[in-house]
């Protein structure tokens, strides 16, 4: 038997009835998979702090230097010159040597000046005779006038021979040193130890005719002067700390000196200062200072520029951090110290010089503060870090 078709709405009815039946079972997976994600703690962990390494100020003792620039100078610099007329003889050195002081560098036409000299001798001789004749006539005519034997006329006319031939005697003597003087100026000498220039002459050369014939120059270089300037607030502060100590100005011209070319390390050349200028520049407000450095290798040359520097105070127990430590911005130089909670603060401090490659700290600091060395860039103020604590003295590199 065929059975008849269901209607359309007997078919809806059907679904609505199956789909009645299934949704309580849908709700119950669905409300189940959310009430076990509920009981999962979703809660956030921090990374930890960042990893900076800190190191107590170095503390030790620290000398203070006066730090200037300079030029060297010879000590002692002289144009030798001809003093006397005639032909130039010879040459006795080698351009550019070094000479001991009474060495016979040129020699002029001496043989007529040596006759001069003989020449003036025996004038003297003939005024001494002169003299003594007179001066026993003199006497004789003295002992006369006693006797009544001869007239006051005759024993004044003595008087004045006498006399008159012991100014000729003088003058002759005089005459006698100007000529041995005269000769003496044929032998050009060493005045010093030091250097000669090359000759400005030549032999067979007529020199000294209407003034002083330049023949060459001398220059000693051993000691040497080094010349510098010190501005007014460190002329003020060397006084200051001077007063401190109780050294007077006399001792303050014993300090030492420390000099170094350009091309060397430091400071090698050693010796003490010898001028101090007793007024200002006011046009520069600097003060001429002058030292004398010892140069028996002859390293220094006048004309060098060179770095100076003058030891002027020590102090104990100076405060010193790498210059990496040290940061700026408009309020001036600070370092980032680390507290005891472990979080960074910014220190504000007032630096002072190197010292054998650390900076020194003259105020800000304290000896048992934890200086952030390395890892700046991590060590933001007022966050907490993780300090790894180094002693070493050595200048670090900051890590980025």
């Amino acid at each position: 038997m065929r059975h008849a078709r269901a209607p359309a709405n007997s078919r809806l009815a059907s679904f609505v009835r199956l789909r009645t039946t299934t949704f309580p079972r849908d709700v119950f997976v669905i409300a189940a998979f959310f009430s076990l994600s509920a009981c999962e703690q979703n809660s956030f962990v921090p990374p930890p702090p960042p990893k900076v390494e800190v190191a107590p100020p170095v503390q030790r003792a620290i000398t203070r230097y006066l730090d200037a620039t300079g030029n060297t100078a010879p000590i002692q610099s002289v144009d030798l010159v001809a003093r006397v007329q005639g032909f130039l003889e010879s040459i006795n050195y080698k351009d550019g040597t070094f000479v001991k002081q009474g060495t016979t560098l040129f020699t002029i036409e001496p043989e007529t000046y040596k006759l001069k000299l003989e020449q003036a001798q025996a004038a003297e001789v003939g005024a001494q005779a002169t003299v003594k004749q007179a001066e026993t006539d003199y006497k004789r005519q003295a002992v006369l006038v006693q006797r009544q034997a001869v007239s006051q006329a005759t024993l004044d006319t003595s008087t004045s021979t006498r006399d008159n031939a012991t100014a000729s005697l003088q003058q002759a003597q005089v005459n006698t040193k100007l000529a041995a003087v005269n000769y003496g100026y044929t032998n050009v000498v060493a005045p010093f130890d030091g250097i000669v220039s090359n000759h400005l002459v030549s032999v067979g050369e007529l020199v000294g005719v209407s003034s002083p014939t330049q023949l060459a120059t001398i220059v000693q270089l051993d000691p040497i002067y080094v010349n510098f300037n010190v501005n007014e607030q460190d002329v003020q502060r060397m006084r200051d700390e001077a007063r401190r100590r109780g050294i007077s100005i006399d001792e303050i011209r014993q300090l030492p000196v420390e000099v170094g070319l350009q091309t060397e390390t430091g400071y090698p050349h050693k010796g003490k200062l010898d001028y101090i200028s007793p007024t200002l520049n006011q046009s520069t407000g600097t003060l001429a200072v002058r030292g004398l450095i010892p140069n028996p290798d002859r390293a220094l040359l006048p004309g060098f520029y060179v770095r100076v520097r003058v030891p002027f105070d020590k102090q104990e127990n100076a405060l010193l951090v790498p210059d990496t430590a040290i940061g700026s911005d408009q309020a001036g130089r600070y370092v980032l110290v680390v507290n005891a909670d472990n979080v960074v603060e910014q220190r504000k401090v007032t630096t002072g010089p190197l010292d054998q490659g650390l900076r020194v700290i003259e105020t800000g600091l304290k000896p048992d503060d934890r200086v952030v060395t390395a890892g700046l860039l991590r060590a933001i103020p007022g966050q907490k870090v993780d300090p790894q604590v180094r002693t070493s003295d050595a200048t670090p590199t900051a890590t980025k």
